[in-house]
């Protein structure tokens, strides 16, 4: 798509900077209420999977307990760790609630995630060669990464990705594409790596240790029933991510492109690069509003669950300006994403493959 006027691209900023202002402006009590109501919610979930887990002894009080211990995790990764940490609630001074003492419960470190992901990604979104989440430095998503014989498989690095998801995350800041090109060397790496290796160790320590022996002769049923609800929420966090970023619409842009942008053009990036799904209530707080990507890209600090009143603002200015606005079903979006992923597995013309 053609970059707009300077002219549109500047009232873009008006219009998205005023939306934004009035939001902010707006907040106040019910958005405190409904993130304290968000953490007892994901607390009592927690708790329910837990004892279940623990003193449950049939197929249907396992699986229960599996499920509620799921739900507490992708809850606490999505509508409370990845929001809070973005600074969405700072505004309440709450340091219980703050983007500076928040910790996730994840193996990715709060501190490293919000540089690879706070500053890196929302700054240079979809920039190829800036923006390190585009495809994790796994996948061949675009014409802009020169194909490799190793792409042809790359639908299988998609699924271990899927699955190992919080350790991709957690290992993001490693630059592993780095140190394979000689460019930096694990010693450099030496400070994050010991940060990595502290947190991961505690959650490897409460998930896989500390509750399993509590269990007692049950160990290795609390420790399968913990796998189980980290691989539900590594799946389910993956999904949802890879269908705001990596559908067939997303577009990337390259460096030159970005060179000295505008306020207006940054805006406009965040449009053409992002990608919304439709559902219910239910949907959206368990996606952590993701399901809103690209409000989301546009007002990463403005509280989530405010995303849908703000999406219909968002749709009205964009079908004014005739600027992209992208969404879709779930599952009609989950399956562009991997029509994306083989087509440019192969080196020929894989756009041929996106029609």
């Amino acid at each position: 798509m053609n970059t707009p006027s300077k002219e549109v691209l500047d009232q873009l900023a008006h219009e998205f900077d005023a939306l934004r202002d009035q939001i902010r402006a707006d907040l106040g009590e019910r958005d405190a209420n409904y993130i304290r109501k968000v953490i007892r919610q994901q607390r009592t979930m927690e708790v329910i999977g837990r004892v279940l887990l623990q003193f449950s002894f049939t197929p249907i009080g396992l699986s229960a307990g599996v499920a509620a211990l799921s739900v507490a995790k992708i809850m606490e990764n999505m509508e409370l760790g990845h929001n809070i940490m973005h600074g969405q609630y700072d505004w309440m001074n709450d340091t219980c609630i703050h983007s500076t003492t928040w910790e996730w419960d994840t193996v990715c470190d709060a501190a490293s995630w919000k540089r690879t992901h706070n500053y890196e990604h929302h700054t240079y979104t979809n920039i190829v060669g800036k923006d390190r989440d585009y495809g994790y430095a796994l996948l061949r998503l675009s014409n802009d990464t020169p194909w490799h014989p190793m792409y042809r498989i790359q639908l299988v690095y998609y699924f271990l990705l899927s699955v190992l998801f919080q350790w991709g995350v957690g290992l993001h800041e490693l630059e592993f594409e780095k140190i394979r090109r000689g460019e930096i060397t694990l010693k450099d790496k030496k400070p994050f790596l010991k940060e990595f290796f502290r947190k991961s160790g505690k959650q490897v320590f409460k998930d896989y240790v500390l509750f399993p022996l509590l269990a007692g002769p049950f160990f290795l049923k609390v420790l399968l029933g913990n796998m189980l609800a980290n691989l539900t929420r590594n799946l389910w966090a993956s999904t949802i991510i890879f269908c705001g970023h990596f559908t067939e619409s997303a577009e990337t842009f390259t460096e030159e492109e970005c060179a000295n942008e505008s306020r207006g053009h940054w805006y406009f990036r965040q449009l053409r690069g992002s990608s919304n799904f439709e559902g219910g209530k239910l949907l959206h707080m368990m996606s952590g509003h993701l399901s809103y990507q690209i409000e989301h890209h546009l007002f990463p600090d403005i509280p989530a669950w405010r995303y849908p009143e703000m999406s219909v603002k968002v749709r009205e200015i964009c079908e004014r300006h005739q600027l992209p606005y992208n969404t879709g079903g779930f599952f009609d979006q989950y399956k562009t994403v991997l029509r994306r992923v083989l087509a440019f597995s192969t080196p020929p013309k894989p756009e041929a493959l996106l029609s």
